[in-house]
């Protein structure tokens, strides 16, 4: 529950800055989901009115604008694979 306190916490900021009314909160989980990377994360979009015609254009907007963002960095290249037992000493030693 501490990470939707962190999300709300987040969102209201995203809201202020760009002058949106509404947020839509993009979690995937599992590769058929379009998950990349095995970790949790979450897109954050500040929304307005009318911004798309179909609310669930975004989602292939989403999609659309990853794919670009891919071809201009691929970090894919530089990223290492890490066991689970080195992303949770990765974790500690944060923490």
């Amino acid at each position: 529950m501490a990470h939707c306190t962190k999300l709300q916490k987040v969102g209201r900021q995203l809201k202020c800055c760009h002058k949106a009314s509404s947020l839509t909160f993009n979690i995937q989980d599992g590769p058929e989901a379009g998950q990349t990377v095995p970790h949790v994360h979450i897109h954050i979009i500040p929304r307005k009115a009318g911004d798309f015609d179909n609310n669930d254009e975004i989602y292939d907007a989403i999609l659309v604008k990853e794919k670009e963002l891919k071809h201009k960095f691929d970090l894919d290249k530089e990223r290492k694979d890490r066991s689970v037992e080195e992303r949770v000493q990765i974790c500690a030693s944060i923490l």
